[in-house]
């Protein structure tokens, strides 16, 4: 089964056979029925909670780095929560190994052979808790599954069932202990977003409600793992026009030679950045992708791959060198 949506924002899921079930909702429906959900959780956040549900969509992965108490953890909980799917939650620690994550042979001796038990990354979804905490050589654990979606052990690859997604979590102000993520692992994940303070009027619903865990424990999964299966493949197909793929071309060349980036976007970001976008163009209900989707997830895909200079005395920021090389990429207009 699919989900088609037309150029005109008509969306329906259908069936292999081209017919539509009456049981299935559409893109939009299934789409509001997440954020819904996991809203009941994270409270006055919806933009942030948009862009997570999206980055599951496009196949990506998901950094949330933000100050301790803000709902890093409640968000991905509720995300994985709202989805018919498994998911399992990673500690990470500096004594956490390698072996945790992937999983290790066990010698059976009623068979007298070995028996791979699986490890936590063999779930739909990840919750990577502090991953900053652990070592980078467990760290590097993960770039495999991240990347090719398998996991090798003992000499053999083992692939994991879609959907997979890994959602981690940092703090970016108490690094006593931690291990900075390097730029190769960064770049795995799709889009990094911070969650910010709640409003006044959100703070008083939180107080309300007693804290997020009660919330946490009566949620029920609103969407099918096909569901959502269907709406991956609805992504894959939205369409971005060779003139927009151009402009995605001239935004990382643009990167390369701005004279206060020193690391600009690679070919992977360019990929991310028109996955992120035919996302976002999905969720708002359209078959196409345009320079405002584009626009609307850059911050979020690209500000963790660019590095700006620390010498010369720039005092860039990764978010303004991203606005500068959009304002001087001029936006393609359709004829």
């Amino acid at each position: 089964m699919s989900i088609e949506i037309a150029d005109d924002g008509t969306q329906r899921l259908s069936g292999t056979d081209g017919a539509e079930p009456a049981t299935m909702r559409g893109f939009a429906d299934l789409f509001d029925a997440i954020t819904a959900n996991v809203a009941q959780v994270l409270r006055g956040k919806s933009d942030t909670i948009e862009l997570a549900v999206m980055c599951l969509l496009a196949e990506g992965h998901l950094l949330v780095e933000d100050v301790p108490g803000v709902g890093k953890t409640s968000l991905a909980k509720a995300l994985a929560a709202s989805i018919h799917c498994s998911w399992k939650r990673i500690q990470f620690t500096p004594d956490l190994l390698p072996a945790d994550l992937v999983g290790v042979s066990i010698y059976q001796r009623s068979t007298e052979t070995f028996q791979f038990e699986a490890g936590p990354l063999f779930a739909n979804i990840v919750l990577a808790d502090e991953i900053n905490r652990a070592s980078p050589k467990t760290q590097s654990a993960l770039l495999e599954a991240m990347e090719e979606r398998q996991i090798t052990a003992d000499g053999r690859s083992r692939i994991l069932e879609p959907p997979f997604m890994v959602i981690a979590t940092q703090n970016p102000i108490d690094q006593e202990g931690t291990y900075r993520l390097p730029e190769s692992q960064l770049d795995r994940f799709l889009l990094r977003i911070a969650i910010g303070y709640p409003d006044r009027a959100a703070e008083m619903e939180m107080l309300d409600a007693q804290g997020s865990a009660e919330a946490l424990r009566s949620l029920e999964p609103v969407v099918s793992t096909e569901e959502v299966l269907a709406m991956i493949a609805a992504v894959r197909n939205v369409h971005v026009a060779k003139a927009l793929k151009s402009y995605l071309i001239d935004l990382a060349e643009t990167s390369r030679r701005h004279p206060s980036i020193e690391l600009g976007l690679s070919p992977r970001a360019t990929l991310q950045l028109a996955a992120a976008s035919r996302a976002h163009a999905a969720a708002r209900g359209r078959g196409y992708a345009t320079p405002d989707d584009v626009k609307a997830v850059a911050q979020a895909t690209l500000g963790h791959r660019i590095v700006v200079r620390s010498d010369r005395g720039s005092q860039l920021s990764p978010a303004d060198a991203i606005s500068e090389v959009f304002d001087a990429v001029p936006v393609p207009v359709p004829r």
